[in-house]
């Protein structure tokens, strides 16, 4: 007898970063143009996903969240593993994306990173609902794994030492890029007004002017970094 397929149900909870199940998570950004387009890009997504069987046991969740600029959505997906994905890739993904592209012609998607959970610190036990999702992306000048998680490493240290931690930062997760050049902390805070105000502060923003700090600002082979807010708009899990 043939399993009865899984339905999509929709979602207002956070994904879960640190699920050991989740081997491969992956993330990326479609540009749409406004914030008309967004609201219609995600009601889209839900449309198209929501008509058809959840594709794989080895998806965990899929989620969307809209640009603080108004322009983009940044998609999360957690699959078991890579192999998973790419099956998906191969056999149900473009009716999904033909989809919704004759809903909402002309996005323009920016590209696909590939990422390891590495590592991730909260606040202590913590019922608040992120209202932020900030996403911070640094990029190295060539493929370092060591570096990468060094640097993780780092940012979590000065955190726990920092002298006076905003109230309103909840969690930070890091992930590796599976290239070895990139590391992504996908911070969760109380509001995006909130992690405003902190990075407008005096002195050095989210982070003191500590040694720790101006440690990780300073490391060896970093060339840029990007800081960009965005709220959770489109949850969706196997039902």
């Amino acid at each position: 007898m043939s399993p009865v397929p899984r339905t999509p149900r929709r979602t207002s909870t956070h994904p879960d970063l640190g699920d050991p199940r989740v081997g491969a998570p992956f993330f990326s950004t479609w540009r749409v143009g406004t914030p008309d387009r967004q609201r219609q890009t995600v009601d889209a997504v839900a449309e198209a996903w929501g008509r058809r069987p959840w594709p794989a046991d080895g998806l965990l969740s899929y989620h969307v969240y809209a640009g603080e600029d108004g322009s983009t959505l940044l998609h999360h997906s957690q699959w078991a593993s890579e192999q998973a994905y790419e099956a998906f890739v191969r056999t149900l993904r473009q009716e999904r994306v033909d989809e919704i592209d004759t809903a909402v012609p002309g996005i323009e998607r920016l590209g696909l990173g590939r990422y390891r959970y590495y590592r991730g610190a909260s606040a202590g036990p913590d019922e608040r609902v992120p209202g932020c999702v900030v996403i911070v992306e640094v990029e190295f000048d060539g493929p370092d794994a060591d570096r990468q998680r060094a640097w993780a490493d780092a940012v979590l240290e000065a955190l726990a030492a920092e002298p006076a931690p905003h109230p309103a930062g909840m969690a930070a997760h890091f992930h590796l890029s599976t290239d070895g050049r990139r590391v992504l902390n996908y911070a969760q805070w109380e509001s995006a007004q909130a992690h405003a105000d902190a990075l407008a502060a005096p002195g050095a923003g989210v982070g003191s002017a500590s040694a720790q700090w101006q440690r990780v600002r300073n490391w060896p082979g970093l060339r840029s970094s990007t800081v960009r807010r965005y709220e959770h708009a489109l949850g969706l899990v196997p039902a």
